[in-house]
């Protein structure tokens, strides 16, 4: 009750995809419309470019060896960092057709990557290039060895997503819904054979609400970004039902959450030109 939310950086245009670094101390995060990815020391406070041109970069996840995953726009790709710096393109196309602008990201126990692309970054020039699409908006599995699967492709603007803790269901926005959703399904199957069933309404919005992307906690709470009016603007959590429990004010709308820190017990909060933190009483899910 006595944990302030303290503001790490400023001076960004959009800020997305924070993932924390256990091994560095430090968390990354994205500044889209400036095409860089930024770094936050944790043992000095400071804020570095990691990576500038970032082919602006938006979700940000590590896969299951601690490599850097991250989701390009001005590419349409998403590309794994290599412990040597090289970088590694997982996927750019489906079925021979470019992908729009791959947008958030997750890495399942399994080491399945999976990631939500729809057309935000095509639209125009502030977030990449504009461009028509070649594919459908979709939410995209892919393989540990390369093959790419779509998941879905009947949702409106698929967006955040993340797993529930013991992986069975997939929590999934629905950004261009009206009013906005946050969906579940059931993962049926196990590795490439793997299906969502049983499609569900999670959370349903009240107009105006604007949920973005979000994690979940060890106790299935999910700490969703939130925003669309003052009164709106932060982050929301709900517990594993779907019920509301709270809401952490900011002065800007937040796009993403990641827990970090030690004990996984820091709650970093992307949010428009800002990077947030604030401790919290729960620890997030291990990898993401």
């Amino acid at each position: 009750m006595n944990s302030a939310v303290r503001k790490l950086a400023d001076g960004c245009l959009w800020s997305e995809g924070p993932v924390w670094l256990g091994d560095q101390r430090a968390l990354l995060w994205s500044d889209i419309p400036n095409n860089r990815i930024l770094r936050w020391d944790e043992q000095t406070g400071t804020v570095t470019p990691f990576r500038a041109p970032s082919n602006n970069a938006n979700g940000n996840t590590r896969d299951r060896q601690g490599r850097l995953v991250t989701c390009e726009h001005l590419t349409r790709r998403v590309t794994r960092t290599e412990y040597d710096g090289g970088i590694t393109v997982l996927a750019d196309r489906f079925e021979g057709r470019r992908l729009n602008s791959p947008n958030d990201i997750v890495v399942a126990a399994d080491g399945g990557v999976w990631f939500s692309d729809p057309v935000f970054g095509i639209n125009g020039f502030y977030e990449g290039e504009k461009a028509e699409p070649e594919l459908t908006p979709a939410v995209y599995r892919i393989d540990p060895s390369g093959t790419v699967a779509r998941m879905t492709d009947d949702v409106a603007g698929p967006n955040g997503l993340a797993f529930s803790p013991d992986g069975r269901t997939l929590y999934l926005v629905a950004s261009r819904a009206e009013p906005r959703e946050i969906l579940a399904f059931d993962l049926e199957g196990e590795g490439s054979a793997t299906r969502l069933v049983r499609r569900r309404v999670f959370i349903a919005c009240a107009p105006g609400q604007s949920p973005d992307g979000f994690r979940v906690d060890t106790e299935g709470r999910l700490w969703c970004g939130w925003g669309t009016g003052a009164e709106q603007n932060g982050v929301r959590v709900f517990d594993a039902g779907g019920t509301p429990l709270g809401h952490i004010d900011l002065p800007e709308r937040c796009a993403n959450v990641a827990f970090g820190g030690r004990h996984r017990s820091r709650l970093f909060m992307a949010a428009s030109r800002s990077l947030y933190m604030v401790n919290v009483n729960a620890q997030g899910v291990a990898g993401g």
